[in-house]
């Protein structure tokens, strides 16, 4: 008897399982692999709830992990679904609920995956499930406690693959094999506050501001490389918090984030930065002071061994060739990455984080059947 990877996503959609509530998910899953054999234990960190479990000794030199998430973002207006977004209710060949797409269905896939593979054909090998209720918040807790726990316990997985939806439209299309790193920078501006019909009596930050925003947002950063586009640069906030038009305000506040390719690292980035902020400081006698916060650097795990097996597995499933990409924002890949070969494939994800979030059924039990075909040839190499 085989593990339907359908039902399993209907039974974790029903899970209210928003970042940060567990929502019974984990447990479920727990049950599940246990049931097939697995050891699971629970990695909880700062009360955020995680999951490891491994089929097979530890210490294994071929060990195949899959990594995912079962937390959800919030559902917004209720009011707006027509379905219940916690109902995992069916409709001309769609599964409805928050985390259909992302990323409970691919969850399900890889775990349905796994219990088969596990049960017919036990390898000479183990596979780890690292599954996470911390990838939609802060992940500070999540896949990271998990990779944490890993290397204190001894734990070590030879290859993974997350189970992010990477397809933009149609099933089998792309596989990431990076992904571009983010920065965030938070500038203040600090001037004099003073009357606008006086402005020799005051120092105006707002000019100032304005002036650093355009040099950064103008620049240039890069011409992208192999494997990666241009880095950009956007400004994502300008604010004075003055609801006064005959002030000048003492303070500006701006904030920009850069998702950077393979030429830069956060520490690079982060001395261009300063270094366009003190220029404008000096032109302009405003005090600026900046912060960041890295979220990730850029990595790319370049064509070889696993990324030709994942190819291979995703063309003789679907009969596409996946374009091997590293676009789009950040994943949990950019931590496991620092522990093992990282590459990632999944579902069709235009609809995520969506009202009347929905996932093609069809699609659900093909991706078990790729992810089926990843095991079998990497533990009959």
């Amino acid at each position: 008897m085989t593990t339907d990877p359908v039902a399993l996503t209907r039974r974790l959609i029903r899970c209210p399982s928003v970042t940060p509530e567990e929502g019974g998910a984990l447990d479920l899953l727990s049950a599940e692999l246990t049931a097939a054999g697995f050891t699971c234990i629970r990695i909880d960190r700062n009360g955020t709830p995680n999951l490891f479990a491994r089929w097979g000794d530890r210490g294994h030199a071929r060990t195949f992990g899959f990594n995912g998430h079962t937390d959800v973002v919030p559902v917004g207006d209720a009011g707006a679904w027509t379905m219940d977004p916690f109902g995992a209710e069916e409709a001309e060949g769609w599964l409805y609920g928050r985390g259909a797409t992302d990323m409970k269905s691919g969850v399900a896939a890889f775990a349905a995956a796994a219990i088969d593979f596990v049960t017919a054909t036990p390898p000479d090998g183990a596979v780890i499930l690292a599954i996470t209720g911390d990838e939609e918040g802060p992940a500070r807790d999540g896949t990271v406690a998990i990779l944490d726990w890993m290397q204190q316990a001894g734990e070590a997985m030879t290859a993974c693959l997350v189970g992010e939806p990477t397809c933009p439209e149609s099933f089998g299309e792309m596989m990431k094999i990076g992904r571009r790193g983010s920065l965030s920078a938070f500038f203040t501006a600090t001037g004099v506050q003073g009357h606008v019909a006086y402005p020799h009596k005051a120092a105006n930050p707002v000019a100032a501001m304005a002036k650093l925003v355009d040099r950064l947002a103008s620049a240039r950063l890069d011409a992208g490389s192999a494997h990666f586009d241009p880095s950009t640069l956007a400004v994502t906030t300008f604010d004075t918090g003055n609801p006064a038009t005959n002030v000048i305000p003492a303070q500006c506040r701006a904030t920009v984030n850069i998702r950077f390719n393979d030429l830069h690292d956060g520490a690079g980035l982060t001395g261009w930065l300063s270094q366009q902020m003190a220029q404008v400081a000096a032109e302009t006698g405003i005090g600026f002071d900046m912060t960041t916060s890295l979220s990730g650097e850029s990595f790319l795990t370049p064509p070889g061994p696993l990324v030709d097996l994942v190819a291979r597995a995703v063309t003789a499933e679907t009969g596409v060739t996946p374009v091997m990409s590293t676009s789009g924002g950040t994943s949990d890949a950019r931590f496991v990455k620092d522990h093992c070969p990282v590459v990632e494939f999944g579902l069709v994800g235009h609809r995520m984080h969506q009202v009347d979030e929905r996932v093609e059924i069809a699609q659900i039990d093909r991706l078990k059947a790729v992810y089926s075909r990843i095991l079998t040839e990497y533990f009959d190499e």
